[in-house]
């Protein structure tokens, strides 16, 4: 009888299956420094304690993709060690803050299974909580999966395919207790574009471009205790590649977005994503953006920006995202729908 861990297979889950994750993960301002060592983040909230305590908070929060990756990360052993690809995300909120200091643990329910046609794979979602030290919920969010069979002949289990929402209502956003932005400082944040200034359906090109490295990417996803082989190991894959952790370019395609849409300063909800194309080192990312939606909230001087990020490879065209035939475009990475909070109006700019 074998001690290790091979990881699940497909037909290891089962409907209302609930995992607790292991390895609790005490996060401090050392991940905060690595975090944007790794990555050009600069959006002032996670940055200055200063800036959040005069947008009346207690002081830094981590950022908000930081507590994403870490609860990721404690799920991927039981969730997708075996798996082909992780396939998109639904339904996320980030409930509360996650503070320098805080410890994270992870569980996860089983909500839908379905066997792919070959019979080699089948398709897992889960719905994910990450929960802190005093076991209140900070983030929860929905994603699936393509997960190996252990035995290919081994029969399919019923088809069960969650009925989930195509965004979080703006109503349902967790806004941190206390927020203000009335006295925002602009320039101290870098831009002085307020959320009456960015109208639906209006794109943004960040510009810059950040080429991929080897040893960052898997030092990055070290970091988050992801373990997965497909990342790490280059016999896992036929083409010898290591493939590139989608959290990597969704904070890669964030921290771009700061050039445009620097005072989209916390993330709030994730109501859908998809890793469009597969990533690998030396692929150059860039990204854009579109506004999708936008909604006032009752958070003193803060609204509410809904907001799609793509992430492309290379010198792509600009704000392609899908060919003639309706299926991604070979060089879009990723298509995320995510909501942020930025300060309502610009009356404090100066």
């Amino acid at each position: 009888m074998t001690k290790t861990n091979s990881g699940r297979f497909f037909e290891d889950y089962t409907v209302g299956q609930v995992i607790r994750h292991a390895v609790p993960r005490t996060l401090a301002e050392g991940e905060r420094a690595l975090y944007h060592a790794l990555y050009p983040m600069r959006h002032a909230l996670h940055s200055s304690d200063e800036f959040a305590i005069a947008a009346g908070l207690d002081g830094s929060p981590l950022d908000d993709l930081l507590t994403f990756h870490t609860v990721f990360g404690k799920t991927v052993p039981d969730i997708s060690l075996n798996a082909v690809a992780n396939l998109g995300y639904a339904d996320g909120r980030w409930l509360q803050p996650v503070w320098p200091g805080d410890t994270l643990r992870a569980e996860s329910q089983v909500i839908g299974l379905k066997q792919n046609s070959n019979g080699q794979s089948g398709v897992v979602w889960v719905r994910t909580r990450g929960l802190n030290q005093v076991d209140e919920p900070v983030l929860e969010f929905v994603r699936w999966v393509m997960v190996r069979k252990r035995n290919p002949g081994s029969p399919a289990p019923e088809t069960v395919i969650p009925d989930l929402p195509v965004a979080v209502a703006a109503e349902d956003l967790a806004i941190p207790e206390a927020l203000d932005f009335t006295d925002y400082d602009f320039s101290l944040s870098g831009e002085p574009y307020c959320w009456g200034d960015y109208a639906i359906g209006e794109r943004i090109d960040h510009v810059d471009g950040v080429t991929v490295e080897e040893a960052e990417h898997m030092l990055a996803t070290r970091l988050w205790q992801n373990t997965a082989k497909v990342h790490f190991d280059a016999t896992h894959r036929e083409d010898g590649r290591r493939l590139i952790y989608g959290g990597h370019v969704i904070s890669m395609a964030r921290a771009l977005s700061f050039n445009g849409l620097a005072n989209a300063q916390i993330i709030v909800a994730l109501n859908g994503g998809t890793h469009a194309n597969p990533c690998f080192a030396g692929d150059t990312i860039r990204a854009w953006s579109e506004v999708l939606d936008k909604a006032e909230t009752d958070a003193p001087g803060v609204g509410a920006i809904r907001l799609r990020l793509v992430a492309t490879k290379g010198d792509s065209a600009q704000f392609a995202l899908r060919g003639t035939d309706g299926k991604y475009a070979p060089e879009v990475l990723l298509d995320l729908d995510y909501w942020a909070l930025m300060p309502a109006n610009g009356d404090s700019v100066h």
